[in-house]
C-alpha cells in the first residue's frame, strides 16, 4: 500500500491557484496518495487577515515538514515584505536549490545544459543590512559566516553525491573581497576535501558569467553565497528559456519548500493561459526529495512527451491554456 504523504499546498495569488490546481491535479493522477493542507496568502488575504503570511501558514509548514508554494505578488518599492524572504528568515531554509536543464522542444540558443545552482539564502548583502550615512551616503553590510557557509557547502556535495553529479564548483569574488568571500572560498576548500569522489572547482563570478554565455554546458553543480546566486540563477534559467519554465526549491534542517521561480503574472489571472510547467518541475524535484523517484520520473515523462508533442502553452509555442495542457499531461501519464 502506497504511503500517504501530509504536504501543505500555498496556492498564492494571481495565476497560484491556476496552476497549483492543474499541478495537483496531475499528481493525483498519477496515483500518488497526497492530502493537501491548502494554505492562502498573499496579496488576497491581508484584507481578511492584516498579513500576507499568516502565522497559520508557517504553523502547517512546520507540522508537515512540506510543502508546495504557488508564486505570490511582492509589491516593488512599497507595501508588505516578501513572503519568499519571510519563509526563508522564518523556517531558516538556508539553501537555495535551482537546477537548471534543457526541455524538450523548447527553443534555446545552448543545447546540453544541466545546471544546479546551489545559492546560501541567509546573509550576505541580499540579507538587507543597511544604512543611511547621511544623506548623500547609504551603507549595505556584506555579512559571511564560517557556520552557514559550511552547511551550504555541503548541501551542494551531498546534493553531488545524492544525484551522481561530478563536480561542485565554488564562485567568489575572493580576488577582491579577500575576508568574506575569502572566508567563503576557504570554507568550501575544507569541505571539499570530505569528499574525493566530487571534482572541486573554483571561479571568480564575472568568469563565470562570461563562461556560462559561451560553454554552459560545462558546468554541473555550482555553490554561490547569497548575492552572486541570485543573479546567477535568473542567469542559468535564460539559458534553459527563461523564468517561465525555471523550477526552484528552498530547503532548511526540518522544512523545504518547492516553488517556481516565476511570479504572479496577475495581468493574465483567472484567463486560462498560465504555464504550469515550472510548478510541476518544481513539484517533480518535491517528489524526489520525499523519495517517491517513480512518481517523480513518471511525471517528468509525460511532461517531457507533451513538450516533445508541441501540445503546450502559449508562451511555449502551443495554442493550449491552462487547463487542457494539464490533460495532455495526464493523457500521456
Amino acid at each position: 500500500m502506497n504511503k500517504v504523504h501530509n504536504i501543505t499546498l500555498i496556492n498564492g495569488d494571481g495565476i497560484g491557484p491556476e496552476i497549483s490546481d492543474a499541478v495537483v491535479k496531475i499528481i493525483e493522477a498519477s496515483g500518488l496518495k497526497i492530502n493537501w493542507d491548502l494554505q492562502t496568502a498573499g496579496e488576497d488575504v491581508i484584507e481578511k487577515e492584516g498579513v500576507p503570511l499568516p502565522q497559520r501558514v508557517l504553523n502547517s509548514i512546520r507540522k508537515n515538514q512540506i510543502a508546495l508554494k504557488a508564486p505570490v505578488t511582492t509589491p516593488i518599492g512599497k507595501g508588505f515584505r516578501s513572503v519568499n524572504v519571510q519563509l526563508r528568515k522564518e523556517l531558516d531554509l538556508y539553501a537555495n536549490l535551482r537546477p537548471c536543464k534543457n526541455l524538450p522542444n523548447v527553443k534555446t540558443r545552448f543545447d546540453n545544459v544541466d545546471i544546479v545552482v546551489v545559492r546560501e539564502n541567509t546573509e550576505d548583502l541580499y540579507a538587507g543590512i543597511e544604512r543611511q550615512v547621511d544623506a548623500n551616503t547609504a551603507e549595505s553590510i556584506k555579512i559571511i559566516t564560517r557556520s552557514a557557509t559550511e552547511r551550504i557547502c555541503k548541501f551542494a556535495f551531498d546534493y553531488a553525491v545524492k544525484n551522481n553529479r561530478k563536480e561542485v564548483c565554488v564562485v567568489t569574488k575572493a580576488n577582491i573581497m579577500k575576508l568574506s568571500d575569502g572566508l567563503f572560498l576557504d570554507t568550501y576548500r575544507s569541505i571539499a576535501e570530505n569528499y574525493p569522489q566530487i571534482k572541486p572547482r573554483e571561479i571568480l563570478v564575472d568568469n563565470l558569467c562570461m563562461q556560462l554565455v559561451q560553454k554552459p554546458e560545462q558546468f554541473d553543480v555550482l555553490v554561490l553565497p547569497n548575492l552572486y546566486g541570485d543573479i546567477v540563477s535568473d542567469l542559468c534559467a535564460g539559458l534553459i528559456g527563461g523564468l517561465g519554465i525555471a523550477q526552484g526549491a528552498n530547503i532548511g534542517e526540518n522544512c523545504a519548500v518547492f516553488e517556481p521561480v516565476h511570479g504572479s503574472a496577475p495581468d493574465i489571472k483567472g484567463q486560462n493561459k498560465a504555464n504550469p510547467a515550472a510548478l510541476l518541475l518544481s513539484a517533480i524535484e518535491m517528489l524526489k526529495y520525499i523519495g517517491e523517484n517513480l512518481y517523480a520520473q513518471k511525471i517528468e515523462n509525460a511532461l517531457f512527451y507533451t513538450l516533445k508533442s508541441g501540445k503546450c502553452t502559449a508562451d511555449l509555442g502551443g495554442t493550449l491554456g491552462t487547463k487542457e495542457f494539464a490533460d495532455e499531461i495526464i493523457t500521456n501519464l
